[in-house]
């Protein structure tokens, strides 16, 4: 460098971005004590009021605790120690659904914090003409001849051109427009592995806080500062922009209506039993203890404290698939996707030809054509050549050769040839295009023969790219080169087939060899030769159709269709305007992580519905519990619905009320890790989860709150 203010310490270790809490156990204790705390802090009314179930839980526990006092002056109306009870207990149910949204959101707290040590102040190079981004190569980082000026980070803004060296931080996020360099991007991603970044094409977005390892990068900033991925990140993580989504708005409403509906049917019941205790002369009076106990018993208690924390903890298991979603809306509606957009290249396949057989031409042994092709291929640093070399090895024993060692002169690929090779020992070896192979062959006054037609033709309309290989005036065979499908990718399409997904292959390929690696994969459908607009109409389509669409892209081009779809992941490494028109965005920029998107999608929806049911279902038990407790003394014939046989009312109170509050803290686990998803269809998940949780939801509470009354009776609690 030629100023030491551009130094930075390339020894301050990076944070290891999503990966931080992939490896956390779901209680660690650096998210577990700030969530009990948390949980304190969230009894503020300002809070609770946003959780209709909740608040009123809430007010229960205040009333109970006012009559508490009450009761110390001796005008009680029940004994002190049994409200006494019943209060902290109602208070533990608050608690505990404040520890469950705290824990969910612990999780991206934890996330966040890393996330902001990776947000450094630096000192960026700053390019003051643009004239030397470009032509001239790597601008140069000395200030003496004008072409940069130190800028802090902080005052940097959208538009300005910067120079990053190795061991420098890229100060703001931005896209590159000059240069090749290796970048380490751990800091968002948690993968160790440097990526390539360069100028032009879907690889030419670099994010703020990631490190250039080597070469150099000249990048124009893309954002204002507070306004980066990175920034972005940290809000919604924190939770700062999460919003609900419809399906919770509407599941809240529900909620809020049935402790509406349960809060006037249960006040109806004291001037009945004063009423009642008037005329026949006996019984006793339902006390507002025993009312508020009973009403927190029927209103959907479990579900209402387990809600929030659901919705939050479905975006952290996105953030740990290292998937930042832009609203929990998106996640929402990666449940509810039905069609599936995926590229060919990269995603279905492995995104490079691979040699895959050798098809000698008549009278040509097939170690002589392999022998050829290997020798053409040995400087050829491409996919393509390296798989031809590295086949000739696994199939012929062919060891690898170096051309320069062996005297040859390599021939380098170019447009206008259309084909590569090598001269050696006086004799030119040639692999290219057919007709390329074809015309050098002629003009050495060989003869093309018909049979290497034949296989170029029958390869073609395979799906295969055949590569012809000659030396000097004799066209010895062909190469077969074939876009190798992902290994299990055609089982992945079977399980999104049995969960009633629809998949579509894009690829710009020609509808032939599209509709073989279709075949192949195992995918619904596909697009040949498609660009932006067929795109746009393909979705648009569905859509009308009534089909929810999921698609991936990484380029300009991907940028109107993935405004249209419904759930659109914006790979990281892509364009600015590829991430601002999707709702998601991978931050492995793995296009095979759509499908795990909306299995986390799946998973969110499963575990709300699952835990909703088990909710309103365990709710049933308590009509058993409290209500002949609470009206045994003046209708008698009340007691045959004590199936549980419970030892006293108290007894039978205060079992049905802490019963509810343990078991919030023990489907706290479940509400987190989400509901266990197996790829089935709609109606199997539906008869699946009705079965564990409907009926467990009306067996468990019975087991239950029978063990809670017997350990209070054997203790002298109750």
């Amino acid at each position: 460098m030629d100023d030491g203010r551009f130094n930075q310490d390339s020894s301050i270790p990076m944070p290891t971005g999503a990966d931080a809490t992939k490896s956390r156990p779901l209680f660690d204790a650096a998210i577990v004590t700030p969530a009990i705390w948390e949980s304190f802090r969230k009894l503020n009314p300002r809070h609770q009021v946003r959780n209709p179930v909740m608040f009123v839980v809430c007010i229960g526990a205040a009333m109970t605790t006012l009559l508490w006092i009450q009761s110390l002056f001796g005008h009680g109306e029940a004994a002190p120690s049994f409200i006494l009870s019943v209060s902290i207990w109602l208070w533990f149910t608050v608690l505990f659904a404040n520890f469950a949204e705290a824990m969910a959101e612990g999780r991206g707290k934890a996330q966040a914090e890393t996330l902001k040590r990776s947000r450094r102040s630096i000192i960026a190079k700053v390019i003051l003409d643009e004239k030397y981004t470009s032509a001239k190569g790597k601008p140069s980082s000395s200030m003496s001849d004008g072409q940069v000026a130190p800028y802090n980070s902080l005052d940097l803004r959208k538009g300005m051109i910067v120079l990053v060296e190795a061991g420098e931080f890229i100060p703001l996020d931005g896209e590159v427009i000059s240069g090749v360099a290796s970048v380490d991007e751990s800091a968002v991603t948690g993968e160790s592995a440097p990526v390539i970044r360069e100028s032009g094409g879907d690889r030419s977005a670099v994010t703020g806080g990631t490190r250039v390892l080597s070469d150099w990068l000249v990048i124009r900033i893309t954002s204002n500062p507070g306004e980066s991925f990175i920034d972005r990140m940290i809000a919604l993580v924190e939770g700062a922009q999460r919003q609900k989504t419809p399906n919770e708005i509407a599941l809240n409403i529900l909620l809020a209506a049935m402790t509406i509906i349960f809060l006037v049917a249960v006040a109806t019941l004291l001037p009945f039993s004063l009423f009642t205790v008037r005329n026949i002369g006996h019984g006793e009076v339902i006390t507002v203890t025993v009312l508020v106990a009973l009403l927190v018993c029927l209103i959907p208690t479990t579900i209402g404290g387990l809600l929030s924390a659901i919705g939050i903890a479905g975006m952290d298991r996105m953030i740990r698939a290292n998937v930042i979603a832009m609203s929990g809306r998106a996640v929402e509606a990666a449940g509810d996707v039905d069609t599936l957009l995926l590229d060919k290249t990269g995603t279905i396949t492995l995104g490079n030809r691979q040699a895959t057989d050798f098809l000698p031409a008549p009278g040509v042994s097939t170690d002589e054509l392999a022998d050829a092709a290997q020798l053409a291929s040995l400087a050829d640093e491409t996919p393509e050549g390296r798989s031809i070399v590295v086949l000739a090895k696994q199939k012929f024993a062919m060891r690898g050769r170096d051309v320069h060692e062996l005297g040859g002169h390599f021939v380098p690929f170019t447009a206008q040839t259309r084909m590569s090779g090598v001269d050696l020992n006086g004799s030119q070896i040639r692999k290219g295009a057919a007709d390329s192979i074809e015309k050098f062959v002629q003009a050495k006054g060989g003869v093309f023969a018909a049979a290497i037609r034949t296989m170029v033709e029958s390869i073609a309309r395979s799906g295969g790219t055949p590569l012809v290989v000659a030396r000097d005036d004799k066209a010895l065979g062909v190469v077969h080169l074939k876009d190798i499908v992902k290994g299990g990718i055609r089982e992945r399409f079977a399980q999104l087939r049995q969960m009633g997904i629809k998949t579509i292959m894009i690829t710009g390929d020609n509808p032939l060899t599209a509709a073989s690696i279709a075949a192949e994969a195992g995918v619904d459908d596909f697009l040949a030769e498609a660009t932006p607009e067929a795109k746009l109409k393909l979705i648009r389509e569905n859509q009308a159709g009534g089909r929810l669409v999921a698609m991936c892209g990484d380029g300009t081009n991907d940028a109107p269709a993935l405004a249209q779809a419904d759930v659109a992941v914006a790979m990281n490494t892509g364009t600015q305007a590829a991430k601002e028109a999707g709702n998601m965005v991978d931050l492995d920029s793995n296009p095979t992580k759509l499908i795990e998107v909306v299995e986390i999608g799946k998973q969110l929806l499963i575990t709300r519905g699952a835990l909703t049911t088990f909710s309103i279902a365990n709710d049933i038990s308590k009509y058993f519990a409290i209500i002949p407790a609470a009206f045994i003394g003046t209708y008698p014939a009340l007691g045959a619905l004590n199936v549980m046989r419970l030892a006293t009312p108290q007894s039978a109170i205060l079992s049905a009320v802490i019963f509810i509050a343990l078991i919030i803290v023990i489907l706290i686990p479940l509400a987190l890790r989400g509901v266990k998803y197996r790829p089935a269809k709609a109606s199997a998940l539906l008869t699946r989860n009705l079965g564990i949780y409907a009926v467990g939801g009306l067996i468990v509470p019975f087991f239950g709150i029978k063990l809670i009354d017997l350990f209070l009776v054997a203790m002298r609690l109750a």
